[in-house]
């Protein structure tokens, strides 16, 4: 990895108001508590009330970045939206980010890679601003999986929230934050986790053009427990750092049970992992930030940590970042 000059000097996050808890499900679905909480780990999710939207919630983590860090975002030259869920296909969410903050010179788009998104845009940021292309780039990952998931499919009912989390990476040569990366694809999976557009057919085959998120979990979770611990692997590969070094792994908040499995393959405790799950449900590019988010407001990570933060999700997308954690908020 060519040596970063980038450094992540705030976040935010935001997750609405409304919660959908185990048991109002279990009015919606055949279903109950201790079914859920066997098989996932969710005890309870937020979800968008009316009139909200992908860049309600996007704005709103902007807006909890601000108030919380000492940064100006005014003179902001890209704003990169992660999500599965945009408002309209266009114009994309980045750009009513832009509008609602009055940045007047900024690239703005949507980037899509599903659960790794958020991952991947800042893997994107560290690159643009390595090579002098930009100075200061908003990361916001936002999702509104409410909007897409089918409330009669009690397999994938069960999963998904709504959330936010925003990062803002800035130019900086002698204290970066980004210190290794991995990613890859396998499109071959694409079929396991997909939602239709404008094609009904995938890879030559006939797909659910409902317009809902459609899942084959056992494949999810087999892509993800495979690929997850090789990728921590080669991201410590070429670093001087191991993994009893890393003080936090922060996995995709798909699913807990999922998680202890790729924990335990990759030979990290559960101890020195953050999840957004247990509160939160999947909320796809959001659950990163919104678990990073937990570990600062309780105390666990702290300045100089080193964290692994690793999407994965459809696509099938997956991307690791080590990162040195040195963000701190206004005294």
């Amino acid at each position: 990895m060519i040596q970063s000059k980038a450094r992540i000097t705030g976040m935010g996050t935001y997750t609405p108001k409304q919660k959908l808890t185990n048991d109002h499900l279990k009015e919606m679905v055949d279903t109950n508590d201790e079914w859920i909480v066997q098989r996932t780990g969710m005890k309870e999710r937020r979800i968008v009330g009316e009139g909200e939207y992908t860049s309600t919630l996007a704005i709103r983590a902007v807006g909890n970045l601000l108030n919380r860090y000492a940064v100006e975002i005014k003179d902001v030259d890209a704003i990169i939206v992660s999500t599965t869920t945009p408002d309209h296909f266009f114009p994309s969410v980045a750009c009513q980010v832009q509008e609602y903050f009055h940045i007047e010179q900024a690239a703005a788009f949507d980037l899509s890679a599903a659960c790794a998104g958020f991952t991947y845009g800042l893997h994107m940021a560290n690159g643009l601003v390595t090579a002098g292309l930009h100075k200061k780039i908003l990361v916001i990952g936002a999702e509104v999986m409410s909007k897409i998931t089918d409330y009669t499919d009690r397999a994938t009912c069960v999963l998904f929230g709504d959330g936010a989390g925003a990062m803002l990476v800035e130019y900086d040569k002698h204290n970066p934050s980004f210190l290794g990366c991995h990613y890859g694809t396998d499109g071959s999976g694409g079929g396991n986790l997909y939602r239709s557009n404008l094609s009904n057919t995938l890879s030559g085959k006939e797909i659910n053009s409902s317009g809902n998120l459609v899942q084959n979990g056992r494949e999810v979770y087999r892509f993800a427990v495979r690929t997850v611990p090789k990728g921590v692997e080669a991201l410590l590969q070429n670093t001087p750092i191991s993994l009893s070094d890393v003080n936090w792994f922060i996995p995709h908040s798909a699913n807990l049970r999922m998680i202890e499995a790729i924990c335990a393959k990759t030979g990290v405790s559960m101890d020195k992992t953050l999840t957004s799950v247990q509160y939160c449900g999947n909320t796809s590019s959001a659950s990163i930030p919104l678990a990073l988010n937990e570990g600062i407001l309780t105390g666990k990570v702290q300045d100089n940590d080193l964290l692994i933060l690793y999407g994965f999700g459809g696509g099938l997308t997956h991307c690791g970042l080590l990162i040195k954690w040195t963000c701190k908020e206004k005294s």
